[in-house]
């Protein structure tokens, strides 16, 4: 992709290919008024902007293609920043690709994957972090998901780096200017307030690298592990959350020798269920190959839910499971299937340290209550910080500055001189500029733009 900005005219389906009720055709460029105008039966370069008119596309035999609306954006008012139309045909594949032809003919070119969104950023109408924000938004599937990418998308990151970014930029050049008089032996910047600078900006880069992990599972679903020994009824309970018969259920134990993954959304959160073979003493080599990946799975994952049957294990042998299967950060909820007609004081004692939810994944019941501990297991994950960070690209800078800060604090502390503090002020100041793409490279712009779709 050619970063250099292009002043010609570009246009592309903006909604998705196939048959549909309606299609929308984007032309933005300096001509897209008059461009449009030539297959379009009214003049638009003299309309109002936001204003929408109805009327015919006609090819070159003056046979009309369609009936369209056309939605005139006027310069310095529309997504991009330039002259654009939308054309509101009907969903005909035809008719969309007639209508392409045409506007090819009148001296429009096929926008490139992301072009609309880049032209967008270099006009100003908004900063990377934001333009990165609209691919999260065309791609989120959870309504938690879509609120992070929203919030990113209105400037959530932007005014945050632009205060620690200026904080930082003055400093800099108060110490830069005392390299000027260095012979004069005179501090501008204060070391104690640089210090106090570090130690605030040191937090705030450490809440919001520490919400990746929380902003990365919502991003692509909260990993949750369905564990537990052979026959506990985890397949049954997969397909009772999904509602549907998914996985193989039967008497024999070890069914599932393989995991199962399956995706839901629960009260707006993604989930990514995973169904594992029973933990045990393997009986075979490939049940062996199902339990090691069974605890592979949990060891990557954010939620355990481990599944007993109460009629079968004593808080003992629960005990010697969860030992096997606890790690830091992961979070664990008991069930205690199997529990029809069953007093809560005979499975509650299983754990004082996790919370044990009596279910029945036969008959569906208990399933309320599970769905409400998974939520205050989502909770648990969030951070304090207000900004969640689900980009990694963004979450490494974020880290690379909060590394500079550190080496400055370091700094202050030897009482190093003020040009490394300078260097290391600096660098930080870059890493944050690199997110909302005050300093950016072609390869970057290249790398985020061309995994768009064409037409955005």
């Amino acid at each position: 992709m050619a970063l250099l900005i292009e002043k010609d005219t570009i246009c592309a389906l903006s909604t998705a290919n196939g048959v549909g009720a309606i299609a929308v055709i984007r032309v933005s460029g300096d001509e897209a008024l008059a461009l449009t105008s030539k297959i379009f039966s009214k003049d638009l370069t003299k309309v109002d902007s936001h204003t929408v008119h109805f009327g015919t596309i006609r090819d070159d035999e003056n046979k009309v293609i369609d009936e369209v609306l056309v939605t005139v954006l006027k310069e310095g008012k529309s997504f991009t920043g330039e002259n654009t139309t939308e054309i509101a045909c009907h969903g005909s594949t035809y008719i969309q690709q007639q209508i392409l032809n045409l506007l090819f003919k009148a001296g429009c070119r096929m926008a490139k994957p992301g072009e609309f969104t880049m032209r967008a950023y270099f006009n100003g109408r908004m900063d990377l972090s934001q333009a990165e924000a609209i691919a999260d938004l065309i791609a989120s599937d959870s309504k938690k998901g879509h609120e992070i990418a929203m919030n990113q998308m209105r400037g959530g990151y932007s005014d945050k780096i632009a205060h620690l970014r200026q904080r930082l930029m003055d400093f800099a050049s108060l110490i830069e200017l005392e390299l000027d008089f260095s012979e004069e032996d005179v501090e501008f910047a204060s070391r104690t307030e640089l210090n106090d600078l570090v130690i605030e900006l040191k937090e705030k880069l450490t809440l919001l690298t520490e919400s990746f992990a929380y902003g990365n599972a919502i991003k692509h679903g909260i990993s949750t592990v369905i564990a537990g020994r052979p026959n506990a009824g985890k397949s049954t309970l997969l397909n009772a959350l999904l509602n549907e018969e998914r996985a193989i259920v039967s008497s024999i134990a070890g069914t599932t020798r393989d995991t199962i993954e399956e995706i839901l959304t629960i009260d707006g959160v993604l989930y990514n269920f995973i169904d594992t073979a029973g933990i045990r003493e393997a009986t075979d080599e490939i049940e062996k190959i199902g339990v090691e990946r069974a605890i592979s799975e949990v060891s990557k994952s954010n939620i355990l839910l481990y599944v007993f049957d109460v009629n079968e294990l004593s808080k003992e042998e629960v005990q010697n499971d969860l030992s096997r299967l606890e790690r830091e950060g992961l979070s664990i909820i008991l069930l205690a299937n199997k529990t029809e007609d069953m007093d809560a004081s005979e499975f509650a004692a299983y754990s004082e340290e996790y919370p044990v939810i009596a279910i029945s994944a036969k008959n569906h019941e208990g399933l309320d209550a599970l769905k409400a501990e998974l939520a205050k297991s989502v909770e648990e994950l969030a951070t304090e910080s207000d900004t969640i960070v689900i980009n990694a690209r963004h979450y490494e800078a974020f880290s690379n500055a909060l590394a500079d800060m550190n080496q400055v604090e370091q700094a202050l502390e030897m009482q190093i001189s003020g040009d490394l503090l300078a260097m290391d002020i600096r660098s930080a100041i870059r890493h944050l500029s690199s997110i909302t793409g005050e300093i950016s490279t072609d390869d970057l712009l290249g790398n985020i733009f061309a995994n768009f779709c064409i037409g955005k």
